[in-house]
């Protein structure tokens, strides 16, 4: 059996690591077998990169090197861990993916879709998720509850960049519709945990 592949996204503080962690306990109850990711990150090299591209010192990096740097990251990412456990039917858990960088770059540092479609293509080796769930959030009220930690590079930026980021999300939702599972992230996170363990049992059923 092929794995099962689920990301999340949303803006800064939307609550995506609570819901990764809810759904682990589910799926441990279950005994399915599952790993667990992130992007920028998920494998030693991928990580490597990760610290470059959060870094607040690196205030300087241009819009295109950071595009560059995140599909470098994903490509080992998914070339090294992700399709090999789906392979191996692992259901994969990644907090965000490849909609990240049409959200970040292409929306809020207007870069070209054009060169993110063909990048994107690359690095994930054509791989796209079964589900995506997105955590709906307005900007501000984002930024309101991370603002209490440090902040890395892409969480400094301004609200109105935070605002294109959550914007091109539901774009990319609407056009996507049977992929998307869109949440309003201001709901309980046990609420919203059900909303998800119910898409997925439909997913699992399909693929069983």
């Amino acid at each position: 059996m092929h794995g099962l592949f689920i990301t999340f996204e949303g803006i800064e503080g939307s609550g995506k690591s609570t819901q990764v962690k809810l759904l682990t306990t589910y799926l441990k109850a279950k005994k399915l077998p599952y790993i667990t990711t992130r992007e920028p990150g998920g494998t030693p090299i991928a990580e490597t990169i990760r610290k470059i591209l959060l870094d607040p010192l690196c205030a300087e990096m241009l819009p295109e090197t950071e595009l560059l740097l995140y599909n470098a990251s994903r490509a080992q990412h998914t070339g090294e861990l992700i399709l090999p456990a789906l392979k191996t039917g692992k259901i994969v858990i990644s907090d965000r993916y490849f909609d990240s960088t049409y959200a970040y770059q292409g929306a809020a540092r207007s870069l070209n879709c054009d060169v993110i479609d063909a990048l994107t293509a690359f690095a994930t080796f054509n791989t796209t998720p079964d589900l995506t769930v997105l955590l709906d959030l307005p900007a501000n009220e984002g930024l309101a509850r991370i603002g209490n930690r440090e902040l890395d590079r892409l969480e400094q930026e301004d609200l109105r960049f935070h605002q294109k980021v959550r914007e091109q999300f539901l774009f990319i939702a609407k056009k996507s519709p049977i992929r998307y599972l869109v949440i309003d992230a201001q709901k309980k996170p046990e609420e919203i945990n059900r909303e998800i363990i119910q898409r997925i049992e439909v997913l699992l059923g399909d693929t069983a």
